[in-house]
C-alpha cells in the first residue's frame, strides 16, 4: 500500500471515529470528570492497525486522541503543570495511541476469525489501564471518603470503559466476516 493510500485511509478512519464519538452525544452517557460510552468509535482506529499496520494504528490513535482532547478536554483537578501534562499524556496521547496495538494480537493469532475482536479487546483493555493509572495519579482526589483511590479509579473508569470494551469487541467480531469477504484483511 502506498504512503498516500495509507494516509488517506487513516485520515478517513480517524474522521469516522470522530463522527462516531460526536454522534454518541445524541444519547449522552458522559461522565463528570471525562469519559463516555460511544457508538464503537474506537473500531476505525483498531482497524487501521489491522488493515494497514501497527505503526499507522498507533499514530492514528494519537491523532484521534488529540482530536478528542480538542473536542472536550477535562483539566486536572489540581492544575499544576505536571498534572496537566499527565492528563494530556495518559488520558489522550497514550490512551488512544494504544488502540493501534490491536494489530499485534491479529498478527500473533495468525489472522484467525477471532483475532481482530481479540486484538480490539486487548487494545481497549490497555486504554482502560491508561485511565486507571491517570485516576491513581491525578483524579483520585474525587474518591469518596473511605474509598481507596484504586477502587475509585477502577470503578469510575470501568463505568465507561467496560461498556466500550464490550461494544468494540462485538462490533469487530461482526465486521470480521465482511472484512474478509471484501479482502480488506
Amino acid at each position: 500500500m502506498s504512503t498516500t493510500k495509507k494516509l488517506t485511509t487513516s485520515a478517513t478512519f480517524v474522521a469516522l471515529a470522530t463522527a462516531l464519538a460526536v454522534l454518541s452525544n445524541v444519547i449522552p452517557l458522559r461522565f463528570l470528570q471525562g469519559g463516555s460510552v460511544t457508538l464503537a468509535s474506537m473500531v476505525p482506529i483498531i482497524l487501521i492497525s489491522v488493515i494497514i499496520d501497527i505503526k499507522w494504528g498507533i499514530l492514528s490513535g494519537i491523532v484521534y486522541g488529540c482530536i478528542q482532547m480538542l473536542l472536550g478536554f477535562y483539566p486536572a483537578p489540581t492544575p499544576t503543570f505536571i498534572n496537566m501534562a499527565l492528563v494530556v499524556i495518559l488520558d489522550y496521547i497514550l490512551a488512544f495511541g494504544v488502540l493501534g496495538l490491536a494489530g499485534i494480537i491479529y498478527k500473533l493469532c495468525g489472522k484467525r476469525n477471532y483475532s481482530i475482536a481479540l486484538g480490539g479487546l486487548f487494545a481497549t483493555f490497555l486504554r482502560y489501564v491508561c485511565h486507571i493509572i491517570s485516576g491513581l495519579l491525578i483524579w483520585g482526589v474525587y474518591a469518596e471518603e473511605g474509598q481507596t483511590v484504586l477502587a475509585y479509579s477502577l470503578i469510575y473508569n470501568g463505568g465507561y470503559m467496560v461498556p466500550e470494551m464490550i461494544i468494540t469487541t462485538c462490533v469487530l467480531a461482526l465486521l470480521t466476516p465482511v472484512l474478509k469477504k471484501h479482502k480488506f484483511i
